[in-house]
């Protein structure tokens, strides 16, 4: 299974990058855990400074903005 947080303070953004996530998920078979991160001092320790944020098993791979559905799909296959 994989651990998916989406940083952000729960604008339209971080919801909708959340959304996205689940939805790319569940078309590829992949078990993941999505936990919504709104605490400042947390997100700023992944050096994110824009968000929404993803991190993917405690790896930061997205900031500022929706990410693009193949963005997502690359990494639920990794």
């Amino acid at each position: 299974m994989k651990t998916v947080k989406v940083l952000g303070s729960g604008c339209k953004n971080c919801v909708t990058t959340a959304k996205l996530i689940e939805e790319k998920a569940a078309a590829l078979g992949v078990a993941v855990q999505v936990e919504k991160v709104t605490d400042i001092a947390a997100i700023m320790g992944y050096g994110v400074m824009s968000t929404p944020g993803v991190v993917v098993d405690e790896k930061l791979v997205h900031a500022g903005g929706i990410p693009k559905p193949e963005a997502v799909e690359k990494w639920l296959a990794a």
